[in-house]
This record gives C-alpha cells, structure tokens and sequence, in this order.
C-alpha cells in the first residue's frame, strides 16, 4: 500500500466511530417512492473517462446507488486501501467485539464525507438499514453488517468503503453529457472483483468506448 493510501486508512480509522453509527446523513436519506429514478438508475456504474485527472476521481469506476432528479450518490468500487481485520474496524468504531472473526476488503468510496463507513454487498443480505439498489446490490450503513459478516451470518459478497461520491440536481447529467463519465450497466462481478486495479479497464471494456 502506497503512502497516500496508508495516511488515508489511518485517517478512515481514526474517524470511523463516526461512520459506523446507524444514523445516515440527509444525503443518503433513501428517496422517496415518488421519486423516480433518473437516467442512468441505481445499479448502473459510472467510469470516469481518460480526460478526467483529478487523482479523487482518476480512473475511477462508481456504483450509483441512488440517483433522482434530486441529484446522485455513489461509491468508487476501484480505489483499494487495504483489507482490513473486521474487528479492528468495529474497535474503531468503539465497538471492542472480540468474536467477530475475518477481514474484509476496504476502499476509499469516494470524497464526501470519508469519515462514513459503508457496507457494499450482495442483495442476498438486509436489515433494517439496509439500502436496496437494484436486486443484486444493496448497501448498509451500520456496523451491525460488519458484525454479521464477522459472525458468518452476512452477505456473500462485500466491501467496505469510506466516504461516497455526491451529485447535486442535474450535475451528474451535465458531467455524462460532456463525456467526463461513460456508463454501464452494473455487473456483480464487478463491483466485488478481488483485482480492483483492473476494474477501470474491464468497464471500459464492458462500455465499448475506445478512448
């Protein structure tokens, strides 16, 4: 792991009492059912074009797990920090839990808020925090998944992620519409691919876009 990414970690790990409590923040807050999805719909993946240099974003693929006429959120499935022991990650959060068994991998999800921990996983998996996406993927944000997942009673597949992606109204649109994202649909394989460093150029592939 690079420098950049260790003084990441050691910042995630420092502030991720604060991502691992149950309350989520307004952005995150599940659209209302009478909000439709806009185009392209949760599910889908973002992948950052060639043009796009800003090391946050630099050959990032994004899972969009929400995205309304409201704006857009997401998770950068491609920017790898480490794997992490899960109990470490709970001790973090204040929770000591020594029964939890495991790692689990661990990826800067994104800019906003990198102090918020996310639980990407498979749809097989739901609690009551849990965020449906679109039938084969959900998210939950809250540690009680890192503790089933260490118990062996979570999902199948999974990551975890520090902070998230976030779009006001009509930003993302604009950004797609000038070439700065291609999109996708989502593939499981994906988004929990254990070789992360190949995942831009797999879903550029997927696209069909030669840059």
């Amino acid at each position: 792991m690079n420098t950049r990414r260790a003084a990441l970690m050691v910042l995630c790990l420092a502030t991720a009492a604060l991502g691992l409590a149950a309350v989520e923040p307004t952005p995150l807050s599940p659209a209302p059912e009478s909000a439709a999805p806009a185009d392209p719909p949760p599910g889908n993946l973002l992948i950052a074009s060639a043009q796009i240099q800003d090391p946050r974003f630099y050959h990032a693929v994004v899972l969009i797990l929400q995205h309304t006429k409201d704006g857009a959120f997401g998770i950068i499935i491609n920017h790898p920090l480490a794997t992490e022991k899960i109990a470490a990650l709970l001790a973090a959060a204040g929770d000591d839990d020594k029964t939890v068994e495991g790692t689990i991998p661990v990826c800067l999800g994104g800019p906003v808020q990198p102090e918020l921990g996310f639980v990407v996983h498979s749809a097989d998996y739901r609690t009551t925090d849990t965020m449906p996406v679109d039938g084969k993927v959900a998210m939950t944000a809250s540690k009680e998944a890192l503790k089933d997942i260490g118990h062996g009673k979570g999902p199948k597949k999974y990551f975890f992620a520090f902070g998230y992606a976030g779009w006001g109204a009509g930003q993302l649109e604009g950004e797609i519409a000038r070439n700065d994202w291609f999109t996708a649909a989502e593939d499981s394989a994906l988004v929990f691919d254990d070789d992360r460093d190949t995942v831009w150029d797999k879903a550029l592939a997927r696209h069909g876009t030669d840059l």
